[in-house]
């Protein structure tokens, strides 16, 4: 570096300011391309070529102490060679859970498509930022078709919508969206004054909500929730009663949110009746659909969603069952007023310029509550465009009928239980051990068969030959939650699936 720093200031036009010379970069391209090529060959070899091969590991597992350790997490003064990085790279991959595996059934997303990769590859490396069309056009523009698409699959004739980090971001906007509409003065006055704000929800609803509630000033309690039937579905005349309690209370009721698709059941809200007594109470319909919304592609399965039209606003993550990558979660609005604008906007002169020399109305990053945003609508755009809509709609109705097959293979198996008949991917069932299956039932029972999940999930991390989720839900000891969405998944890991239980759980 020395020698380098001689050779610079020899040069006629050496600059040096503050002990710093300002002549060239700094940067060794060379060297930082030749590190980008080889780090992407890793990334091709360890994650791309593996994703569907069943003889590699879901996760090589290893407590937090021992990785903290493998991975030399600290950080010194000094830079680490190329080589040590590309190992830290290996060493990343190796220990990370591999979600594009077949036999990654663990949360509402897994697998991989390859177009989305290649969307998000380009997208890391250009690194825009969608708010004004000078700095991102072609993906303003991408973003723009990609919800005038999905607007139509919903039903509407014309909306509005916005791409968001995450399904509980969109949540939370809605929820906000829902309050300007109904005291648009809250934008400048803020919460004094106001009369106590109540919204509805099923009590199988997304904790985002609470959560939206909470970060938003109308408090957690202020949350009612309303009862769900056997497999899930909020009950309409539980609604009805609750917002009559509401009224009488003195409360004003402002927004139902309606699940398309609950987390742990996969439930299905009935969309009509909620949006009847929305429209008798004059109250914002918010649905929903992060995780159930992508059945809107398919010809087969959109009559689980029947009514959705009927609502104001929608959350739709195609990141979910339609493998756009994470994050790809869009929140769409009935409203084709500028709503979103008029709620969101703080009109910054230094970047929404209303004198810029082209149509200013594509400068749409003011509909956010973030300035920087990422474009993750390229990802599934690019996606759709290789696959069609044919494609995508092949993805849920395989997925469906995998979680069928599934389904029907359980009930042929000595010691498997469900819960119930799915409606959509989430397939929710008791494995219980040989030394469980004559004890009577009961309190003990069900304390015994509580244990069982965690030691199976325990034993199935720390093999590396599948990852599968399990928890307890409303008065239900532990049971496994098995998700179809991977098009890499076939009928044979499902029968694994089922074997490995058995293997893992013998001697229980």
């Amino acid at each position: 570096v020395g020698v380098c720093k001689q050779e610079m200031l020899q040069k006629k036009n050496a600059v040096l300011v503050d002990g710093i010379i300002l002549n060239g970069p700094i940067m060794d391209s060379k060297a930082g391309e030749k590190f980008v090529e080889e780090a992407c060959k890793i990334i091709m070899k360890e994650v791309v070529q593996k994703a569907d091969d069943v003889t590699e590991k879901v996760c090589e597992w290893q407590a937090p102490e021992t990785l903290k350790q493998i991975l030399d997490l600290e950080m010194r003064d000094t830079g680490e060679c190329h080589q040590k990085l590309l190992q830290l790279c290996r060493d990343v991959i190796q220990y990370s859970v591999k979600t594009n595996h077949p036999r990654f059934f663990n949360q509402l997303y897994a697998g991989i498509d390859y177009y989305s990769l290649v969307a998000r590859f380009i997208t890391e490396a250009l690194n825009p930022s969608v708010y004004t069309y000078e700095v991102s056009p072609v993906f303003l523009l991408v973003e723009e078709a990609v919800i005038k698409k999905m607007i139509e699959f919903i039903g509407w004739e014309e909306g509005d919508g916005i791409f968001n980090p995450g399904g509980s971001v969109s949540n939370m906007y809605a929820v906000n969206l829902a309050r300007y509409k109904f005291c648009p003065e809250i934008k400048e006055k803020g919460l004094s004054g106001l009369p106590r704000l109540v919204l509805f929800a099923s009590e199988e609803c997304h904790y985002s909500m609470k959560k939206a509630a909470s970060f938003l000033g109308i408090g957690t309690e202020n949350v009612y929730f309303i009862k769900t039937d056997e497999r899930g579905k909020m009950i309409p005349e539980e609604l009805e009663k609750q917002v009559q309690r509401a009224r009488n209370e003195g409360s004003a009721p402002f927004l139902v949110c309606a699940t398309a698709g609950t987390t742990v059941l996969g439930a299905f809200d009935p969309l009509d009746k909620i949006s009847d007594i929305c429209e008798k109470h004059g109250l914002w319909l918010h649905v929903d659909a992060s995780w159930g919304g992508s059945a809107l592609i398919s010809r087969k399965h959109r009559r689980l969603l029947h009514g959705i039209h009927r609502a104001d606003s929608v959350a739709w993550n195609p990141h979910k069952m339609l493998l756009a990558g994470i994050q790809c979660c869009a929140l769409l609005v009935k409203d084709n007023s500028g709503l979103l604008k008029k709620c969101y906007s703080a009109e910054a002169a230094y970047l929404f310029q209303q004198d810029k020399f082209y149509d200013v109305s594509y400068d749409t990053g003011d509909k956010s509550i973030q300035c920087s945003r990422r474009p993750d609508a390229f990802k599934f755009w690019l996606m759709w465009k290789a696959l069609g809509t044919t494609g995508l709609e092949e993805r849920v109705n395989r997925a469906l009928a995998l979680a069928r097959y599934l389904v029907e293979e359980i009930k042929k198996r000595e010691g498997f239980q469900l819960l119930l008949e799915p409606e959509y991917a989430n397939v929710c069932f008791w494995y219980i051990p040989p030394s469980l299956r004559k004890m009577e039932d009961g309190p003990e029972f069900w304390q015994k068969l509580h244990q069982v999940a965690p030691v199976i999930k325990e034993r199935m991390m720390k093999k590396g030959s599948m990852m599968l989720g399990y928890q307890p839900h409303r008065g239900k000891v532990n049971f496994f939650r098995q998700v179809v969405i991977s098009p890499q998944v076939s009928r044979e890991d499902m029968d694994f699936l089922l074997d490995e239980i058995e293997l893992l759980a013998k001697d229980l």
